[in-house]
């Protein structure tokens, strides 16, 4: 059975880390780090350094001040997961998400409003569109050294 949580961080509101807020499970179930990180593929280390760095914040805590995630934060860890692979630094993990976390919210947009959210946001697709285009060529450069490998022990007599 899971371990109380304080949902809110008032003493009211405790629910079973592996029940909902209503006391089922479901999206708002609570997950412990372990559990995220089998999901994922992301080691504790990397969560925690996420939490750190303002990427991700655990839904809850337990009583005992272990870090609680939901269905939400999985999902968000994994675009995080993701970006890294295209590049992208920290800050501009950062960045994006607070634009699509202010898009989704539906405001406050800050300056320049949603036109200047929806741009920020095209500006890292093309990036990450360019990126994914350099990984394939040296995708493909790999299949091709792959291959003359397996053409010279294929004409290695005995093998």
């Amino acid at each position: 059975m899971g371990e109380d949580v304080d949902v809110a961080g008032t003493g009211a509101g405790v629910v079973r880390a592996d029940e909902g807020t209503d006391g089922s499970a479901g999206p708002d179930r609570h997950m412990q780090i372990g559990e995220v990180a089998t999901r994922t593929e992301l080691s504790l280390r990397t969560i925690r350094h996420y939490e750190e760095t303002g990427l991700v914040v655990p839904s809850a805590r337990s009583r005992g001040g272990f870090r609680l995630y939901t269905e939400r934060d999985v999902a968000r860890l994994m675009v995080i997961r993701r970006m890294k692979p295209l590049g992208f630094t920290l800050d501009r993990m950062r960045e994006l998400l607070d634009a699509t976390d202010r898009l989704d919210a539906d405001g406050p947009y800050g300056e320049g409003g949603r036109p200047a959210l929806l741009a920020l946001v095209r500006t890292y697709e093309r990036a990450a569109a360019e990126q994914v285009d350099r990984l394939r060529v040296q995708l493909a450069r790999a299949e091709d050294f792959a291959h003359t490998l397996r053409t010279r022990l294929d004409e290695e007599p005995g093998t």
